[in-house]
């Protein structure tokens, strides 16, 4: 039903982003468009059973790669960053964390319905998980000083302002710098973790070995090169993963809005990227 009524321009949206991305036919752009839409309604049925799950969570989510996780927690009073994607279901992610000994805070953006808002975030705390705001900085500084792990998804486009430019299926993407920044100030580790489904409709959290940002006389280089290498991670991801990634979402906006398109090329060029195929559709979008 949500592929039947989502709206035209949203549907050509995914598919032309996976058509760019994945160097795919139109046909099959438009499956995994409508595939990893559709997987949005199993999400929602999953976060309405975290009742049933809270406790029973192994049943329904494998985790790999745990004792990254606690190996750290048991010798650092501090806390760490988890980076992750809009792949499979993020809720349920979240609270395997939690489920599983980890004190995850989970960074969210507040709903524009104040409904809506107190539904979700009274299901993620009956799961186990400590919600704050995108605008909760210092609330989350404060959580990792106390030993907490800040849950951060970064691959959406949350506006020039809050980014850097960096290369993500060879075209120049916004990327947010919040976990590349956090790790840095804080010296804290950062783990990648990014969970898929498998066919019989359970799911496999796996966590990797944690990153850390070197600390050169050059900040901003710094933040930029592992935000860089998270994006990386991210895109291998959802090459193998690709109908389980939120393709709904303009990833590229920013891009298209905030630049003209010689200085999108400018960013493609410093990134080594061929300006002529792989950043065609950015520069259309913003000539358009």
């Amino acid at each position: 039903m949500i592929w039947v009524f989502l709206p035209a321009k949203r549907k050509k949206l995914a598919t032309e982003n996976i058509r760019h991305c994945l160097k795919v036919s139109s046909q099959e752009a438009e499956r995994l468009a409508r595939e990893s839409t559709v997987q949005c309604g199993a999400l929602f049925m999953e976060v309405l059973s975290f009742p049933k799950l809270k406790g029973h969570m192994a049943n329904h989510v494998k985790v790999i790669g745990l004792e990254h996780l606690t190996r750290y927690k048991n010798s650092s009073k501090l806390g760490a960053v988890i980076m992750t994607c809009h792949s499979d279901n993020w809720e349920l992610m979240g609270g395997a964390f939690a489920q599983n000994g980890i004190p995850l805070v989970g960074v969210a953006k507040k709903q524009t319905s104040e409904g809506a808002d107190k539904f979700i975030n009274e299901y993620r705390t009956l799961i186990g998980m400590h919600i704050t705001y995108r605008s909760g900085v210092r609330e989350m500084y404060k959580m990792l000083d106390a030993g907490h792990f800040i849950g951060l998804i970064m691959d959406q486009d949350v506006g020039r302002d809050d980014g850097v430019v960096v290369k993500f299926f060879n075209r120049a993407t916004n990327f947010v710098t919040g976990a590349a920044s956090m790790s840095r100030f804080r010296k804290v580790p950062i783990f990648p973790a990014f969970m898929h489904r498998n066919s019989d409709g359970t799911h496999t959290l796996e966590i990797f070995p944690p990153l850390q940002v070197e600390r050169s006389s050059d900040k901003h280089a710094d933040i930029k090169q592992m935000t860089q290498r998270l994006a990386a991670l991210i895109e291998e991801h959802v090459r193998k993963y690709p109908a389980e990634w939120f393709w709904l979402h303009d990833r590229w906006k920013s891009m298209r809005v905030e630049f003209e398109p010689e200085e999108v090329a400018d960013f493609e060029k410093v990134l080594g990227i061929d300006s002529c195929r792989a950043g065609d559709s950015v520069r259309r979008g913003a000539s358009d």
